[in-house]
């Protein structure tokens, strides 16, 4: 005599066992991404640093080497370990004299967020260099404050004085402090402008405090 079949359906797993898996699944995931991120943190700070030494070569003429800066007590000193990001970096040759000073600043681009940095003579008040760190505007448009080369070539000897200026291209009067505008992006072009002016009325006045005994060549 054959047995009848099973048509007993089986049980669901409780709601509580559903969230005690789904608790357990969440901290392995979490527990995993923090290893990786511990793990990869100081490749990522070696290339970062990497990358800001390069970018200060390329805006600051015939860089080699720069130190870190910090606005501390009035004046500006060399950063310590604890000053993670120093927002200016005084570059210096191949024999060690100062040939200048690169500024990291950022502010609100079309999309998101636009990093960059720009070399500074201060003797003369002009802009050395400047070049984008970190940017998502437009493909094709506001990603030309970068890929540009004509736009990103008119940082270089610009004046401050009185402040950086952005012109309609073509429309400007040849003064030595005027930038033409990107067809088509004048919003990111707007940007970097607005972002370099800022950076400047914050920092011009405080380059002249480096006690040059104190900063040097590393």
């Amino acid at each position: 005599m054959s047995e009848a079949p099973n048509t007993q359906e089986p049980k669901e797993p409780s709601g509580a066992r559903l969230a005690l898996t789904l608790a357990f699944a969440g901290l392995i995931s979490g527990v995993a991404l923090v290893f990786t991120y511990e793990l990869t943190k100081p490749v990522i700070a070696r290339n970062r640093e990497a990358a800001l030494r390069a970018a200060v070569g390329r805006v600051v003429p015939g860089a080699k080497s720069m130190r870190k800066l910090v606005w501390r007590d009035g004046a500006l000193q060399p950063a310590s370990a604890a000053d993670k990001d120093a927002a200016v970096l005084i570059a210096f040759d191949a024999r060690g004299a100062a040939v200048g000073f690169a500024i990291v600043t950022e502010g609100p681009g079309f999309q998101d967020t636009i990093r960059l940095i720009y070399g500074f003579d201060a003797s003369t008040n002009t802009i050395t260099g400047m070049e984008v760190l970190e940017s998502r505007e437009t493909p094709g448009l506001g990603d030309k404050i970068y890929k540009d080369p004509d736009f990103v070539k008119q940082f270089k000897k610009l004046s401050v004085q009185p402040s950086v200026k952005l012109v309609k291209k073509g429309k400007g009067s040849g003064t030595a402090n005027e930038v033409d505008a990107i067809t088509g992006a004048t919003i990111s072009s707007k940007a970097v402008i607005k972002i370099i002016n800022t950076a400047d009325k914050t920092w011009r006045s405080r380059l002249g405090t480096v006690d040059r005994n104190k900063v040097r060549a590393p």
